[in-house]
């Protein structure tokens, strides 16, 4: 096999200032991942993956899009071949990424969490499949023990209302050193234009104890969830919207259009908007109400493969970057919360980077002072959380926000091996500032800027979720 050299210890970072920052500043700080789509079963009952497909290929619709583009077929993919047939279809991948963030990711992630050092190809698939499965039966390498082995320190995954949270009941009594919540998220009764819209709210309805058949029906029935998780630890939302609603409603028009979907009928976009503008609100408003910090994900142009999607799903990786209107709904969603004073802590995020200036103004229209980094711009995430979004993210949010109390990085992921993008993501920071000490463009003060850093990868994240 072929050593790879590239990811060395100065990976990255271009100059003795970049360097001494992540070394001394960023590398050794933990974990706070405040956003992901980890199975918290897997967490709680500890799963032992057979083997590397189980751990980085199932779910990963990264890989799948990379593997479709090249010409493999979907059997290898998501179908019924093996996972070591699996594992070499995207060994023969990998050299095809060449400037993806595939390609540092894979060789990333190898090396950190099994020491292997050789690229990932044809040659090297067979040896590399063996010595991670190896690796993969050590308790070191069970579920917990990757979090362990990344320095995390707490995490949340992503919750739908109707969720028990048993499993979060039973990690929340357990012993374990990395503290594990959950976010709220609600989309699908937002979401009423939605296939199958009348088939969730009777699961909500079972899930709440309320039988839903009008609208104020399922404001109480949300109320009640939210009340549900807060008991049990949650202290953050999350939607992923592609855009934010905002459009002017009455009750009498709400109740209505909710009666209306429940009955089978269609709707106009007007009356999805009033819909989603109205509950939105309701939400959000409670959201504060309970201290929580919510999350809007948005941009996302999702399933638009209708022929594939009615073959394998949602979240199989046939969505891209939306163009969507975002700054004059937003701008009304967030005037109307903050009139009242109840609009909570805040992260948007942003995923077309056309709208990056937007975001980072955005943000700074209803930073009132009562909280240091009220209303965040957060980072560069799904196709933008690569080297060139997060520089770009870094900028704008430098040049028309305060970069000082951004929150950082999280993984937004599915797999326990993805964590270390958020070394990724420190050395890229440590770069940009270290080329700008350099430059002369920042002073060279290193514990000032190394504070920035060290803020950044860990310190304000801790401040801001109260982990």
């Amino acid at each position: 096999m072929t050593k790879n050299s590239f990811i060395s210890d100065t990976f990255l970072l271009q100059n003795k200032y970049a360097e001494e920052l992540y070394f001394n500043y960023a590398k050794s700080q933990p974990i706070i991942d405040y956003h992901n789509h980890l199975i918290p079963k897997s967490i709680a009952e500890n799963q032992k993956f057979d083997n590397i497909s189980q751990v980085w290929i199932y779910g990963d619709h990264y890989k799948w899009r990379a593997m479709r583009t090249v010409g493999v077929n979907e059997k290898y993919i998501t179908g019924n071949a093996s996972d070591e047939e699996k594992f070499s279809v995207w060994a023969k991948t990998v050299p095809h990424t060449l400037r993806n963030p595939l390609y540092h990711w894979t060789h990333l992630e190898l090396k950190r969490y099994f020491g292997i050092d050789e690229f990932l190809n044809e040659k090297s698939a067979k040896e590399i499949y063996t010595e991670t499965a190896n690796q993969l039966q050590k308790p070191s390498h069970h579920t917990r023990g990757l979090l362990e082995l990344m320095n995390v320190e707490a995490l949340c995954t992503t919750e739908d209302p109707t969720d028990s949270l048993e499993h979060h009941k039973a990690l929340a009594k357990d012993s374990w050193k990395v503290k594990v919540s959950t976010a709220f998220r609600p989309d699908k009764s937002i979401l009423i234009e939605a296939e199958g819209y009348a088939g969730y709210i009777e699961s909500l309805s079972k899930s709440s104890g309320i039988d839903i058949s009008t609208y104020q029906d399922l404001c109480a029935a949300l109320l009640k969830r939210m009340e549900f998780f807060h008991d049990h630890g949650c202290r953050l939302c999350d939607h992923g919207l592609n855009h934010m609603s905002y459009t002017d409603f009455t009750e009498t028009e709400v109740s209505s259009v909710f009666s209306k979907r429940l009955k089978g009928s269609s709707l106009t976009i007007v009356e999805q908007e009033k819909f989603k503008t109205a509950l939105m609100l309701f939400l959000c408003e409670n959201y504060h109400r309970l201290g929580w910090v919510q999350q809007f994900h948005l941009g996302a142009l999702r399933n638009n493969n209708t022929r594939m999607l009615s073959v394998l799903g949602l979240d199989t990786g046939w969505d891209s970057v939306g163009d969507f209107p975002q700054a004059q709904t937003l701008s009304a969603f967030l005037n109307n919360l903050d009139s009242k004073d109840k609009l909570a802590k805040t992260i948007i995020y942003n995923l077309n980077p056309a709208d990056n200036e937007v975001f980072a103004t955005m943000i700074g229209n209803f930073n009132d002072g009562s909280v240091k980094g009220k209303v965040q711009w957060g980072s560069g995430w799904w196709f933008l959380d690569q080297k060139d979004g997060m520089t770009k993210q870094l900028n704008a949010l430098s040049n028309m926000g305060l970069l000082s109390c951004f929150v950082g990085m999280l993984t937004d992921s599915r797999s326990f091996l993805s964590f270390p993008r958020h070394e990724y993501f420190r050395r890229v920071l440590c770069n940009l500032l270290g080329e700008e000490m350099a430059s002369g463009e920042l002073p060279n003060d290193m514990a000032l800027i190394g504070n920035l850093v060290a803020n950044i990868s860990y310190r304000n994240a801790k401040d801001y979720f109260k982990f």
